[in-house]
């Protein structure tokens, strides 16, 4: 019996206690995406609801670049990257959230979609919702409107979904 795209990814998670504090259990997807067959199914899974439905796709720093950038290309649309705070250069978009240890800010450049522009959010993981949800508020303020987000992993019992105000898609959920 074939295995899910959902089961192909869990097994090859790499799970990591401990890390980057105590008390966590860090999903690490690098094994998925060294694998270029699961690779390519994950790209063509994240972006298939969003076919013929975006004009861009932005990606989250950083993983979200990895993911992001083969998705566009998929959907045959650009792509923007979101990034921390001073990497870019220009007139830029700033959106601050919080963290469980402090605060980050998210940046992109002003001129980088225009108002209008329908946009999928692309990212690794949803954990708590806060990167996501900051995502959402910066493309409000660029004029973008966000159809949606496509993550390869969610993390179930940290309620990510709650603070996004769309309901993303994602392979798996653990």
């Amino acid at each position: 019996m074939r295995s899910t795209l959902a089961e192909d990814v869990k097994a090859s998670l790499r799970v990591v206690p401990n890390f980057p504090k105590p008390g966590i259990l860090f999903q690490d997807v690098a094994p998925v995406l060294a694998n270029p067959r699961l690779f390519e199914r994950c790209v063509e899974a994240m972006a298939a609801p969003f076919e013929g439905r975006v004009d861009k796709v932005v990606g989250i720093e950083s993983r979200g670049f990895i993911l992001g950038a083969p998705l566009a290309l998929h959907l045959g649309v650009g792509f923007v990257p979101l990034r921390k705070m001073g990497k870019l250069p220009g007139a830029l978009l700033r959106e601050e959230y919080a963290l469980e240890y402090g605060t980050a800010t998210l940046e992109i450049q002003a001129d980088a979609l225009r108002p209008g522009d329908r946009v999928l959010l692309v990212d690794d993981v949803l954990a708590t919702g806060g990167t996501l949800a900051a995502a959402a508020r910066l493309m409000a303020r660029a004029h973008a409107q966000a159809e949606g987000a496509s993550l390869l992993l969610e993390i179930g019992a940290l309620n990510g979904r709650a603070a996004v105000p769309f309901d993303p898609h994602v392979i798996l959920t653990v």
